[in-house]
């Protein structure tokens, strides 16, 4: 077929949210293992952030974006699990999910359940599946029992107000920290067992006091530099950080030593895209995310929606604490 036309995000140059231009792209036939897929809403995360100002370089020009959900138009060769005309949804690499139609790999799309709204499919897939990952593969010692207690830092964002429903579902006691009463409120109402405010409370002594001073099983943290030194004082002995974000930036180097002296801890750092290398563990993640959705037992909050032509604004308001729950952007 003659190249489509699609509007696509792009930067030309690592920078602020006014790098990122809303530029015409010839979108072709998929090749093998590829699949097109026109979106009807993209989901915006942290690490589009994280991309644009090059704390997580890739080659440049770059399209943003890692998640979005729409219809497939065609298939590649050799892929058989998805067929035009199906509805379908994903969190992937390359970025590039900031646009109208797009080629790309098909490995980490999966099918849309009929029941699951485009709009939710594009605001669940990255974050629902970072959630999966930390509360069913990434544990401390001994595994997490109903009744334990874990810390989640920005309990209520996108990925937090998941987190604090599907702990719940797991019979975890959450303990949420946010940066505002009024998000401190939205998770619990969402699940989360207790919220601190960390800007008006210390939320190390509030995790010891709320624990009887054992501290917690593991401390889940997407914000990085301004808690990572807290996170590892909330831990019980053998207790494991495990980040998985740099909102306030990245950690700096620490003493190995520090881990030995405050109860022989665990730190990890983990990413999406290593849990999603396959296509059958993309699949089996995807299907515990869709079955916990659509058991109700987490919704899908989706409290910003900017036409994609507005990128500049959510980029500016995701940075500047401004969001709450999912965003997404409506090509």
């Amino acid at each position: 077929m003659a190249d489509t036309l699609s509007k696509c995000v792009q930067i030309e140059q690592f920078g602020s949210p006014d790098e990122m231009r809303l530029v015409d792209v010839a979108v072709g036939d998929p090749g093998p293992g590829e699949i097109r897929i026109r979106h009807h809403a993209c989901g915006l995360n942290f690490i589009d952030v994280y991309q644009r100002t090059g704390l997580y370089p890739n080659p440049l020009p770059l399209r943003l974006g890692m998640e979005a959900a729409g219809v497939v138009e065609a298939v590649g060769e050799g892929v058989t699990h998805l067929a035009p005309g199906d509805r379908a949804a994903y969190a992937s690499m390359p970025p590039g999910a900031y646009s109208e139609c797009r080629v790309m790999p098909a490995k980490n799309v999966v099918r849309l359940p009929d029941d699951i709204a485009f709009d939710t499919g594009a605001a669940m897939m990255l974050k629902g599946l970072t959630v999966q990952y930390l509360l069913k593969r990434t544990l401390p010692q001994g595994g997490l029992q109903p009744g334990d207690h874990v810390v989640w830092h920005a309990a209520a964002g996108g990925v937090g107000l998941i987190a604090c429903q599907w702990a719940k579902a797991l019979g975890l006691n959450l303990i949420a920290t946010a940066g505002s009463d009024v998000k401190c409120q939205l998770a619990l109402e969402h699940g989360a067992a207790h919220a601190i405010n960390y800007n008006k409370e210390d939320f190390v002594e509030r995790v010891r006091a709320i624990t009887g001073g054992r501290g917690v099983k593991v401390v889940y943290d997407s914000v990085g530099k301004d808690t990572f030194e807290r996170s590892l004082d909330c831990l019980a002995p053998f207790g494991l950080l495990a980040g998985f974000g740099n909102a306030s930036g990245p950690v700096p180097p620490f003493a190995l030593g520090t881990l030995a002296a405050k109860g022989s801890l665990y730190v990890t750092r983990q990413t999406l895209f290593t849990h999603i290398a396959t296509r059958e563990n993309t699949q089996a993640m995807a299907d515990d995310l869709f079955a916990v959705v659509r058991s109700g037992q987490v919704k899908i909050r989706i409290d910003q929606r900017y036409p994609l032509a507005d990128v500049v604004l959510a980029h500016r308001d995701l940075e500047a604490r401004r969001t709450t729950g999912s965003s997404v952007l409506l090509p």
